[in-house]
């Protein structure tokens, strides 16, 4: 199988929100962590679904990538 750019933009977003949620639902502390792969995880998908013309998923990207951000505000503001 031959990895080009998208599927690695794809399965790397997945991948990060994955992540993502378990740091958050486990409440062990890594929940910074979690938002800043949140965030990753939007930008790897959002580029991902601009590339491929997903409008209504790239717009739920840059929704996700903005509660991510407010996330790392919040846990530390």
């Amino acid at each position: 199988m031959k990895l080009n750019t998208s599927i690695i933009l794809e399965w790397g977003g997945v991948i990060a929100a994955i992540l993502y949620s378990f740091f958050v639902a486990l409440n062990i502390g890594f929940e910074f962590a979690g938002f800043f792969l949140l965030v990753i995880s939007a930008i790897l998908l959002g580029i991902w679904a601009y590339k491929k013309n997903y409008k209504g998923i790239l717009l739920l990207q840059i929704f996700y990538a903005s509660a991510g951000i407010m996330g790392m505000f919040r846990w530390y503001g």
